[in-house]
């Protein structure tokens, strides 16, 4: 064999080994191509994991991603509400003209705050003041699930009344706190309705007594003493009314009592607020109005709400049972 025959074998031999190892290569590739594009179409559709999940949960979620969400409630004058989901960084630094005050459902809720770092767990308070740099991530691994409001401070100024001086400011940025929880469940009474004029007099009071309870320098001047002839008036007027919207401006030219100390003398003479009798009278009528044969959508007209879904939903919340279940129940006797 000659020299240049070896050579033109040699190159023929080291091109099909070449060619084989080319071909291995992009083989190689496709698969773990194809793999890696199986394993992301099946963590796009990964669901929340259950530790996330709440017995609250809101329906109607936003989803910005397979596992951050957040729905916000209709826009209101005074206050806006959000629940939300977060897995990692959540908000950069920022700050609101408002209260930010809300609770941690589940997980560990992290952020800066006035030159410290906070952590919130399962059932804490959050309050942050007005016109405060804050940022807001997940301090752990499994994310966070919190509630938050913004309420304005004018609101709460009114609610104080004249006997504080300024609005309160509470120095802790995480605490334990039944008022302010009570204030927050509230709010949340349904994400997906505006508060009623005097559903929103009641968050304002319970706010305002929350911070109030936290803040040594503005505590407010009160009495025990309770006008009865105007707490039974606004009870009167309640049950007059109570398939229409009552305003607060309806309350006050009915007692001649301002709002806000109306919402804290009916609590303390019938141990609930105007908004929350109110709504317990409406649902009252709708279950005797089922009793009597009359169809949920008319009961829940006759009533005042909004509609059938509405009156569902605050039935089940007040009750443990939908009225459709109860419908069954009072047919069958």
């Amino acid at each position: 064999m000659t020299c240049g025959s070896q050579w033109l074998e040699n190159c023929a031999s080291f091109s099909a080994r070449f060619i084989d190892f080319i071909v291995g290569f992009l083989h190689q590739l496709v698969l773990a191509t194809i793999v890696e594009c199986i394993w992301r179409r099946a963590i796009s559709h990964e669901e929340i994991p259950s530790e996330v999940r709440s017995h609250d949960l809101t329906p109607g979620l936003e989803r910005s991603c397979a596992r951050d969400w957040v729905v916000a409630s209709p826009w209101q004058v005074g206050i806006q509400r959000i629940e939300a989901y977060f897995s990692g960084e959540a908000y950069a630094p920022h700050r609101h003209d408002t209260y930010s005050i809300g609770y941690t459902i589940r997980g560990v809720q992290s952020f800066d705050y006035r030159g410290e770092r906070s952590d919130s767990l399962p059932g804490q308070v959050i309050i942050l003041h007005p016109d405060e740099i804050h940022t807001g991530e997940a301090g752990t691994d499994e994310g966070f699930h919190y509630r938050m409001m913004y309420v304005e401070p004018s609101l709460v100024r009114a609610a104080l009344g004249s006997s504080a001086r300024a609005l309160p400011f509470v120095r802790q940025a995480v605490l334990n706190d039944p008022r302010l929880i009570r204030a927050i469940h509230a709010a949340f009474s349904d994400l997906t309705e505006t508060l009623e004029p005097v559903a929103l007099d009641e968050v304002a009071v319970l706010l305002a007594d929350g911070l109030i309870s936290n803040d040594q320098s503005t505590r407010l001047l009160t009495g025990s003493f309770i006008d009865h002839q105007a707490t039974c008036c606004a009870r009167e007027y309640l049950d007059a009314n109570l398939d229409q919207i009552v305003s607060s401006d309806d309350l006050e030219n009915a007692t001649g009592m301002d709002r806000y100390a109306l919402s804290r003398q009916f609590r303390s003479a019938f141990g609930t607020s105007p908004y929350r009798y109110l709504m317990m009278r409406r649902l009252d009528r709708v279950r005797a109005d089922i009793a009597a044969g009359t169809t949920l959508a008319e009961a829940a007209c006759d009533a005042g709400f909004s509609d059938q879904a509405h009156m569902s939903r605050r039935f089940k919340a007040n009750f443990g049972i939908s009225p459709g279940q109860w419908q069954k129940l009072v047919r069958q006797q």
